[in-house]
């Protein structure tokens, strides 16, 4: 039995690719009979694998004397074999209530991971193994599923996985290997009872209000009752299944993800001024969340709204996950609002989520921003145009070009990024200057005046944009609100002999 064990364990490793030749590994040693059969196990594959192997025990402070024996077992243990011995003490219960709130068991297991690190670090290891058995990871599977986890959680624990303890940076992450996940509490057991391995037996194991122990002591034996024995095995091969599935589709969620992310989210009309938030001004409305490029990460809310629904809740995850690095605190209801937000909301809104963060919706573009409470004062800005010289305007981040050029023009302007006027028909000093409320103009070829507010909606143009976007000014007149309208003010004639020519051009500052 005990050298079947070994080889079964071997031919898993090999095919999870949990061992290496020349690997050398921090083996996670309680003292318990799964962790003891661990360390045996690796230590028989030593000659095979030419492993290096080291043991390490976070004694927790717990069970006082008891506590006291589990290191010691362990360290004698680590001696026998000659291997490497690393313990650690803490005061766990001292450590929770200066913590707090949280619970013993998932400080306990932050900590643990937190010591193992440093030893990977400091000892110059590749991996971690710890001694989770099939039957620990049904359990994992019903907690998750209690929970109301998704597939991600059902899928309970991978046979190996980079892991970065919670407090440590991103270079003290870790890889952990589970090499028992495949073999049952039952077989453990037969193979430390005929090799005669002595192990330590945790009391708190028996305590049934915690709800692993529950599970364990309570759930599964009723479950197997009813459903027949194997009831763990089964759970842990539909969980490998799950892993499985959940692999492809979280693949192609972020292809998607990818594909339906826009650099800036906007269209190139209205990109000039989103770009200027956060500009050389100092400006930084609601912490616009930035990608790699520095640009406004943006998602187009028709090609998200084509995603199937299951894809829809996956990328929405990915998303906030790539915007704060985890998902603490969003669940499934926060999902369900955002697609119900993007879905059915207004054209334009704000939806607050877990982390400080917002779904900012404009029309067809969805963006991620910080909530920033402190910020209230509008942004005022007014600037001279001198003609011929370039006119930066930092809050829209567009740069104004300008030039007197003489009758006739070769061709009008295909694009309301540029403008032309009949010089002789404007004052000495025009301005350019923000959307203010109230705001009206002569659109060309119509009667009468028009508020630039109706403009900004018939053209979709977002609220965020609408406050930076400049407006060329002759006194208290619109003349040219660039990429959007002109006015029928100062029209090029026959008489025209002198013509204003200008272009917008975006982020030139």
């Amino acid at each position: 039995m005990g050298m079947g064990l070994a080889n079964r364990i071997g031919d898993y490793s090999k095919e999870h690719r949990l061992l290496s030749e020349g690997d050398r590994i921090l083996v996670a040693v309680s003292g318990g009979p799964d962790s003891v059969a661990l360390l045996h196990v690796l230590h028989e594959l030593q000659n095979e694998f030419s492993l290096h192997l080291e043991v390490a025990h976070l004694q927790h402070g717990i069970r006082g004397a008891e506590a006291e024996e589990d290191a010691r077992f362990v360290a004698k243990l680590a001696e026998q074999l000659a291997v490497p011995f690393h313990l650690k003490k803490i005061d766990l219960p001292r450590m929770k209530s200066e913590a707090g709130r949280g619970n013993l068991e998932a400080l306990a297991r932050k900590e643990r991971y937190r010591f193992f690190a440093a030893v990977v670090r400091e000892r110059n290891l590749g991996k971690v193994a710890t001694a989770h058995t099939l039957n620990d990871q049904a359990e994992t599977v019903l907690m998750w599923l209690m929970r109301g986890s998704g597939m991600k959680g059902l899928g309970g624990m991978e046979p190996i996985h980079h892991f970065q303890p919670e407090g440590c940076i991103a270079d003290e992450s870790i890889v952990v290997a589970r090499p028992l996940l495949a073999v049952s509490k039952a077989e453990i057991i037969d193979f430390l009872n005929a090799r005669r391995l002595a192990y330590r037996v945790d009391r708190t194991n028996q305590d049934d209000r915690l709800l692993r122990n529950w599970i364990r002591l309570e759930l599964i034996p009723k479950l197997e009752a009813r459903s027949g024995p194997g009831f763990s095995t089964r759970l842990a091969h539909q969980a490998e299944l799950l892993r499985d599935d959940e692999w492809v589709l979280e693949g192609l969620a972020r292809r998607e993800l990818d594909r339906i992310r826009r650099a800036d989210g906007l269209d190139p009309s209205t990109r000039a001024s989103t770009l200027a938030e956060g500009s050389r001004s100092g400006f930084r409305p609601a912490g616009v969340l930035e990608s790699a490029t520095g640009l406004p990460v943006g998602l187009h809310r028709e090609l998200f709204l084509e995603q199937p629904a299951a894809l829809q809740r996956r990328i929405l995850r990915l998303w906030i996950e790539g915007a704060r690095s985890h998902l603490l605190g969003v669940d499934f209801a926060h999902i369900a609002a955002m697609r119900e937000h993007i879905a059915a909301g207004p054209p334009q809104g704000r939806l607050a989520l877990p982390g400080g963060l917002e779904l900012v919706k404009e029309y067809q573009v969805l963006r991620l921003v910080k909530r920033n409470r402190k910020w209230k004062r509008a942004l005022c800005y007014s600037y001279e145009l001198r003609i011929g010289t370039p006119l930066s305007v930092p809050e829209a981040g567009v740069t104004i070009h300008s030039e007197r050029v003489r009758a006739p023009l070769g061709n009008l302007p295909d694009s309301l990024s540029e403008a032309v006027f009949d010089a002789a028909l404007l004052p000495r000093t025009l301005t350019l200057r923000n959307f203010r409320r109230g705001d009206r103009y002569r659109p060309l070829g119509m009667v009468g005046h028009k508020k630039v507010k109706d403009l900004f909606v018939e053209k979709k143009v977002p609220l965020s944009v609408r406050a930076t976007l400049p407006l060329l000014m002759a006194g208290d007149e619109i003349l040219w609100i660039p990429g959007h309208g002109r006015s029928e003010a100062a029209k090029i004639g026959p008489e025209t002999t002198e013509i204003l020519r200008l272009r917008r051009i975006p982020g030139d500052y």
